[in-house]
């Protein structure tokens, strides 16, 4: 087998015993590697109905078909749970030296289960796997922690992805870092803290081999020239923050907590400003041509030393969405956040929050510890990171995330808590938006603009952004899949426009790789398959229709500036729309899924568990009795 290794490494935490799962190579071209084969090693080893923070929740690792490959940007791995901050399917993506370790070290996937008695570092070196004693590095920031492992492993080679505070302490967006590159959204992180385990380290000294070395140079020659030209060159110029403008522009960039549509100091936070006076340099994954990621450094000033690489998405929820109109404050907390270990986007919406709460007088100044929690107030903000990372005073409240805090607090906040399934949203007021006003609602993982990319439609005026009609559904899924794909493949999304004909392309370059036949039309079948298997989950796990909704903000208040200034996507415009969708994906118009549907994306295995007949959810013999005898 090329490229693959056909072996998933599964490590119990709390018998401190491993175990090898050996996959065929159909298997693995049925789910490809990342998102897709994480995915569905979470179904198949989480337990229906098990407490997200409890032992039972696999924590499941997949790498990239092309990790340790000379394909540009495919060194990447996926990483799903069941979410603590959802419930549902919970899956991030990263891209590092980790990834390409893993390969090293002879595994396809990582799957990890039980609760250690003790914090333990996993350690796995080739085949053999050890527990070490993680005490000395409680408290540790992310990447201290991975210095001071590598050290007292006495090799630099080995990688290791780690949490920091935030994780040990079960906040639920709590992220997991790798060489400074984050597996950021949906709370992975919590769900490693909840196994004691403070970090993953890894020593790999396997070659890595492809079927057809000279063949998949060639096309990777090919990507790269392509990959530093026209078609990137945003990302490598300004990165991501060049959106910043752009949405601001569109009156479509969350402004204090959603309730504007435009920033008054978006100049002063843009990418342009940022490039001319704190850049200090450009990263890219391992094996990046791109190097998108801007590395901001802060050289005067309170916030002196402070330096994060700043994407747009962060740069969105702790700037603008904070009314914080400078860049020093919202690089430093950048910066904390990825030391403390929590999801900046997740954190940014949550402080957000609880500003507007504060402003409206529904936290006072002594619920929020003697915190002026007003919009624009960056050292407040810089304090309550903190608190949330310690679960200290009101930051106990906000570690739980928006949905949950806004329920306690109740009070009208829940209107305002800007968030999806308990996922907080990205950085697009879509109420001028939609198409993607839709493709959030649906989301699998919650709110997504890596996930949906239902925004390309609204953003390159495809259709008219301001107003709903039927079709729309059939881009979602269109998009939906295509972003499925290339979270499976893994490969980068910024090269999506490098490719002649992408899954043709894509197809013959995993054969390349792999030696494994895929052609096109299979390939696109992943992609549904993968998006199905994701929702299958969410449904096994009680999802209903109702899960999937907008914030109150996004169906009743009209935005109050930019060009869409009144408009707003009403409660009737969302239901046509997901109507529309379901109909497009053929499921049921509950959201339900056909058995019929399921066998025919290859997923028999998982039709019982969730497919319906005549839109009604089969119920299994065992169940039915159970049932039955409760009633009686």
């Amino acid at each position: 087998m090329y490229s693959y290794s056909g072996r998933i490494l599964h490590v119990d935490a709390t018998t401190r015993q491993s175990r090898v799962q050996e996959v065929s190579a159909e298997f693995l071209k049925k789910y490809l590697g990342g998102v897709g084969l994480a995915s569905k090693l979470v179904y198949d080893n989480t337990p229906k109905g098990c407490d997200p923070l409890g032992p039972d929740n696999a924590l499941c690792f997949a790498i990239s078909a092309f990790a340790g490959t000379t394909m540009p940007v495919g060194t990447k791995h996926g990483v799903a749970s069941k979410s603590p901050l959802t419930g549902f399917i919970g899956d991030s993506l990263s891209g590092s030296h980790f990834s390409e370790m893993i390969k090293r070290a002879g595994w396809d996937g990582l799957v990890i289960k039980g609760a250690a008695p003790e914090w333990v570092v996993v350690f796995i070196d080739d085949d053999d796997v050890q527990f070490l004693d993680a005490t000395r590095y409680l408290g540790m920031g992310t990447i201290e922690s991975q210095q001071a492992i590598r050290r007292d492993l006495g090799d630099e080679n080995i990688r290791v992805s780690s949490i920091g505070p935030a994780g040990e302490n079960l906040i639920r967006y709590a992220m997991i870092d790798n060489d400074g590159r984050q597996v950021g959204r949906t709370g992975n992180g919590a769900v490693m803290g909840s196994k004691k385990v403070k970090a993953i380290a890894i020593r790999g000294s396997k070659p890595i081999t492809v079927a057809d070395p000279e063949g998949l140079l060639q096309e990777t020659l090919k990507l790269i020239e392509v990959s530093q030209g026209s078609a990137t060159q945003k990302y490598r110029v300004l990165g991501t923050p060049t959106n910043v403008l752009n949405m601001n522009a569109m009156g479509t960039l969350p402004t204090r907590n959603f309730s504007e549509t435009t920033f008054e100091h978006a100049e002063k936070v843009s990418g342009e400003y940022m490039k001319e006076h704190y850049t200090v340099k450009a990263v890219g994954c391992s094996g990046c041509s791109i190097a998108c990621e801007q590395w901001a450094a802060v050289k005067e000033g309170k916030y002196k030393g402070a330096i994060a690489g700043l994407d747009y998405e962060s740069l969105f929820a702790l700037g603008p969405n904070c009314g914080i109109g400078e860049l020093p404050p919202i690089i430093h907390l950048a910066q904390r956040c990825d030391e403390l270990g929590m999801d900046t986007m997740s954190a940014g919406v949550v402080v957000s929050w609880a500003m507007e709460c504060y402003e409206r007088g529904i936290l006072s100044k002594e619920d929020c510890d003697g915190l002026e929690l007003k919009f624009g107030n960056d050292e407040a903000a810089a304090a309550l990171v903190e608190k949330i990372a310690k679960r200290e005073g009101i930051g106990d409240l906000l570690a739980e995330g928006t949905k949950r805090a806004s329920e306690k607090v109740g009070k009208g906040s829940e209107h305002f808590a800007m968030q999806v399934k308990g996922l907080e949203m990205p950085g697009y007021d879509v109420r001028g938006m939609k198409t993607f006003a839709m493709g959030l609602a649906v989301g699998t993982r919650g709110p997504c603009h890596n996930r949906s990319l239902a925004y390309e439609a609204d953003v390159k005026g495809e259709v008219n952004r301001f107003t709903v009609e039927p079709g729309r559904g059939k881009i979602a899924k269109e998009k939906e899949e295509y972003a499925a794909v290339f979270d499976s493949l893994v490969l980068c999304k910024f090269l999506r426009n490098c490719f002649d004909d992408f899954f043709a392309d894509a197809a013959r370059i995993y054969t390349m790789a792999t030696g494994i036949p895929l052609t096109a039309e299979e390939l696109k079948a992943t992609g549904e398959r993968v998006w199905t298997l994701k929702k299958a989950f969410n449904i096994r796990e009680g999802w209903t229709k109702a899960d999937d909704w907008l914030p109150g903000r996004c169906l009743h208040d009209p935005m109050p500036s930019g060009p869409g200034k009144g408009v707003f996507i009403t409660e009737d415009e969302l239901r046509m729309e997901i109507d529309d969708y379901y109909q497009a994906r053929g499921w049921t118009n509950e959201g339900l899924i056909p058995k019929s549907k399921l066998i025919e994306l290859g997923l028999e295995d998982i039709a019982e568990d969730v497919g319906v007949d005549n839109g009604v959810m089969s119920i299994p013999a065992s169940a039915e009795a159970a049932a039955s005898e409760e009633a009686n």
